[in-house]
């Protein structure tokens, strides 16, 4: 099925919706959480997943011989088109060091910042982009994307390999002003987008609304804020998915 690219500002909520998601489809097929955030440190806890004893960059020979790679296309070519994989591959071949399963859901990290002054996490974004582009899913098995903050891995092209884009919005002005900007590049490169609105109450999920309305930006679903969310959040508890399981269709069905 799909290949979908979460997004958002940080603290959005953006591996929330990630894993809700990721909980809700593993019920209906196999489910794919694609941690591209060089930084996210509890993506794993939150989907009740011990992390993978390496990355996939750390699998591919480490952040060196990756860097050596994309340096060598930006020379030769002048673009990030990375060639690390010789041909496309499924879930079935995804290297067991850096994927891991319960059920069916898995989950595989891109890399991570492991170093003080180890440079900028641009071998991270070329790796996805190569990563998504190569991996195929069929129709019962679905991708989730979980990105960092921000719109960079929209410059890197990390969501060339992706079906749809759902940005988070919480009720900010900087998500507000975000979710314009994102807009426009997805539609530069051709990608479905559609927001959904996080941690809204009565008083701020009609201002949000309006907003986006303005903006001709598609609103795929509205999550309402959760105590029982914040706290699992906050003690790094796996998130249950049931009081939002009409929203997560909702928003499913949307894309």
């Amino acid at each position: 099925m799909a290949k979908i690219l979460i997004c958002g500002r940080g603290g959005s909520g953006k591996s929330t919706l990630t894993t809700m998601l990721a909980h809700h489809l593993a019920e209906k097929g196999k489910v794919l959480v694609v941690d591209a955030d060089e930084s996210n440190l509890g993506l794993g806890k939150m989907l009740g997943l011990s992390p993978p004893a390496q990355t996939l960059m750390d699998t591919l020979g480490g952040r060196k011989v990756v860097g050596e790679k994309l340096m060598a296309a930006i020379k030769s070519k002048g673009t990030e088109e990375v060639k690390i994989f010789s041909e496309d591959f499924g879930f079935s071949e995804l290297p067991p060091e850096s994927t891991i399963w319960a059920g069916e859901a898995g989950l595989i990290q891109i890399g991570k910042i492991e170093h003080s002054k180890e440079g900028c996490a641009c071998p991270m974004g070329a790796l996805a982009r190569e990563f998504l582009n190569k991996l195929k899913n069929n129709e019962k098995e679905w991708v989730i994307v979980d990105t960092e903050a921000g719109v960079e891995h929209f410059g890197r092209g990390v969501l060339e390999g992706t079906d749809a884009v759902l940005m988070v919005i919480d009720p900010s002005h900087e998500a507000v002003i975000l979710a314009e900007k994102a807009a426009k590049l997805a539609e530069e490169a051709g990608k479905s987008f559609a927001v959904v609105l996080n941690k809204v109450d009565e008083k701020t999920e009609p201002r949000l609304k309006k907003m986006l309305e303005k903006m001709n930006i598609d609103i795929a679903g509205v999550l309402p804020y959760s105590p029982a969310i914040a706290e699992a959040n906050l003690a790094g508890e796996p998130l249950n998915v049931e009081p939002l399981r009409q929203e997560l269709r909702n928003i499913l069905n949307h894309i």
